[in-house]
């Protein structure tokens, strides 16, 4: 369940989406410009069926007073791989905490502690012009997505079209721990998950099937750490599998670029 993604604390609780309606947006101020958490949702949903990208499960939750929203989409865009999706994260405040903010990846981390991590970065103060800006912004986070998605695909063929031996395997073990993507004593459970797969289609010595050999051993690592760890894990594979560097570029360009908008 994607509910299990979203860590909730400090008074939060998972609500419906038809209730993020019926929550009173503040008035405005000359400087200040809240909006309403279900028009960041729609602006967003809106922008992934532009991109033909389909909402296939979702997540709302607000603090008790109803001030500070957080929610994941998770998302498809009905391609031939079906062992893997993006979350999109979203967040937004009715109280000056945090600006509006979308973010996007394989796995993301979103609470209520300002916690909000992923690939694809976007967030916007609650200045006067958040209105004339939200839509853009969001169409163009969404875009990244869209080529990310393209990259991903390309990405797991080359890993499944790479073939592995055991002895590969236990190199690149080494090689993952030196790559900070585990640590030593992730190293014998990697090894263990590689010979003995829990998923049948895991079973083929591949370099997909390592890689979920390692993923499965960090399904306990802390989310704090887990982005930059997964990070190393693809950056080791898509060097060995001879994979371009360009595979990163559109999410290089998103965290490198505007993404305030204008005041």
């Amino acid at each position: 369940m994607i509910t299990q993604n979203m860590i909730l604390h400090c008074g939060a609780g998972f609500i419906d989406r038809s209730q993020l309606d019926r929550i009173t947006t503040p008035e405005a101020t000359s400087t200040w410009t809240p909006i309403p958490h279900g028009r960041l949702v729609d602006e967003v949903k809106s922008a992934l069926t532009s991109e033909t990208i389909e909402v296939t499960e979702e997540a709302h939750s607000t603090t008790k007073d109803g001030n500070n929203y957080f929610g994941l989409l998770q998302v498809s865009n009905k391609s031939k791989q079906e062992d893997f999706a993006y979350v999109v994260g979203l967040r937004n405040s009715h109280n000056k905490r945090f600006p509006a903010g979308l973010v996007v990846g394989a796995r993301v981390f979103v609470c209520d502690n300002l916690s909000f991590s992923g690939e694809i970065y976007m967030e916007r103060k609650h200045t006067v012009n958040i209105l004339r800006d939200l839509k853009g912004l969001t169409c163009k986070a969404v875009g990244f997505l869209a080529a990310r998605w393209m990259d991903q695909e390309k990405r797991i063929d080359a890993y499944r079209n790479y073939k592995v031996s055991d002895i590969k395997a236990n190199d690149l073990a080494i090689k993952a721990f030196q790559a900070r993507a585990i640590t030593v004593l992730q190293i014998p459970q990697v090894v263990a998950a590689w010979e003995y797969p829990t998923h049948e289609e895991f079973k083929d010595r591949t370099a997909w099937s390592w890689f979920n050999a390692v993923t499965e051993c960090l399904k306990e690592t802390s989310v704090m750490v887990l982005p930059a760890r997964t990070q190393a894990l693809h950056g080791l594979l898509d060097h060995q599998v001879g994979l371009l560097d360009n595979l990163a570029a559109s999410a290089a360009e998103v965290n490198s670029g505007n993404w305030q908008g204008e005041n």
